[in-house]
This record gives C-alpha cells, structure tokens and sequence, in this order.
C-alpha cells in the first residue's frame, strides 16, 4: 500500500484559500501526507504550524520560476535563485524534496545537445545546493494535451538526462497522468527508468480528474508500480469533478487493496 498525498492547491478547496485549512481537512480525512505546487507568495510560517499542528508531513513543492533551460537567453541565475529558495522554504515545511521541469525545447539545437545541457544545469544546482538536505526530482509532463511544446515530453528523456546527471540526489517524477496520456507502454517505462523514480503523482485519463472518472484501471496501474519496486508517495495531482472527500474515495479504496 502507497502513502497517498493529496495536492492542496486542487484539493480541499472547499476548507477555503488558506492553504493551513486545506492542511487540516486533508488531516481530519485521514491523510497524513499532503503535497503542493510553489510557495512563492505563500505563508509559509502559518503553513509549518498546520503540519506541526496535525501531524501531516509535505511530500513535494514545485520550484518557481519555470525555465527553458534550453533556450540561449534562459536566465539561469533566477533558475538557481528560485530552487535555493524553493529548498529554503521546504527545509522550514520538512519536505524531503522540490520538483523542476524543462520547459519548452529550443528548435535550432539538436535533442541530445539539449539534454546535455540541461544536464550541466542541473549538476550545477545539485552542487550549489549540496548543504541543503533537500534532493531534486524531475518532471517529465505530456505535450499531447496540457503542456504543448514541453522539451521533456517522454518520461524516456528526462531519463537519459537524470543518467547523464548521475547524483542519488536527482531523481525523476513518473506521473502516471502525463505517461499515460502521452500514450506510453507503463510496465516498459518503469522498467526503463529503474531506480530512477524518486516521486510519484497520478489522475485519471481522459480529463485530469480523480480516479474514477476516465478510463484507467487503477487497480493495474498501481499494481505495475509496486512491482517495478516503488515504495515512495503517490500525490493526487488532480482536478476532482466533485467534493474532495468523495473524489479521493476510489483511489484510496484500490490502495487500500493492494
């Protein structure tokens, strides 16, 4: 059984805005472990005390800004400015780690002359950031539906550039969402990204909503993750079709099965 981590910036909308309130009702639901996107802008001080308050740890935030790292005017420096500060503030919420994507391919250099680079770039993070007792996990997302023109659109790239990094402390983010929806064979991506999957994150497909609402066996799915050896969190990064507590039921019932 997976520990599940419920997104609180699509979830438990109804506690209200308060991101601490959505703390507390995912808590009083039974989870003990919740994930979010960015905390830019975000009272972070309020938020540590919900999670020391109920006992619910943060398993992930997002690092802003988004970079194409790519392209030969990224900036770079704001790039690394963000994640120190993303970590900054997961050290305070006691999240183990920060996810970073791609951004958008540059069309005039060549695929594996971009992965190289990204790469480097984040190499160089990981040892700007070597003190911070926080790891980095990447993310591959689909350009079939929600992120047209994304750089890392397989789950097979962001491979070969967490590879070509080489650190324990850069693993990848496999969301069975964007996999399937990029219509990739699951049991052969996990088999390719071996020891590679740092973090997982689900919705069901079509749609983005909760498991129940498209077309995934989730049963099978979470079966084949369990085989291919994960053992981490699965976050519920989806948009529910109805009240909170009622969209997480099914998952939380094949979980409970497994």
């Amino acid at each position: 059984m997976f520990t599940l981590a419920p997104n609180i910036d699509l979830l438990y909308t109804e506690a209200g805005d308060d991101l601490a309130d959505r703390v507390r009702a995912a808590a009083a639901d039974g989870f003990d472990t919740v994930e979010m996107w960015g905390t830019v802008g975000r009272d972070v001080p309020a938020l540590a005390a919900a999670l020391q308050e109920t006992g619910v740890a943060v398993s992930s935030v997002l690092s802003l800004p988004r970079t194409n790292f790519a392209w030969p005017n990224a900036d770079l420096e704001a790039f690394y400015a963000g994640v120190a500060s993303t970590m900054a503030d997961a050290r305070a919420l006691g999240c183990p780690r920060v996810v970073v994507g791609s951004g958008a391919g540059f069309s005039a250099m060549k695929r594996p002359a971009q992965h190289a680079r990204l790469a480097e770039i984040l190499t160089e993070v990981l040892e700007r950031t070597a003190d911070s007792g926080v790891d980095i996990v990447l993310e591959p997302v689909n350009s079939r539906v929600d992120h047209p023109g994304a750089f890392l659109d397989h789950t097979e790239y962001a491979i070969e550039v967490a590879r070509a990094v080489g650190s324990p402390r850069l693993t990848l983010l496999y969301d069975l969402y964007h996999s399937l929806t990029q219509r990739e064979s699951v049991e052969g991506t996990l088999a390719a990204a071996s020891g590679l999957i740092g973090y997982a994150q689900l919705a069901d497909v079509p749609g983005r909503g909760e498991p129940g609402s498209g077309t995934v066996d989730w049963s099978e799915q979470l079966r084949l993750l369990q085989a291919a050896g994960y053992t981490g969190v699965i976050g519920l990064e989806f948009v529910p079709t109805q009240a909170t507590s009622s969209a997480v039921a099914e998952i939380v019932r094949i979980n409970s099965e497994l």
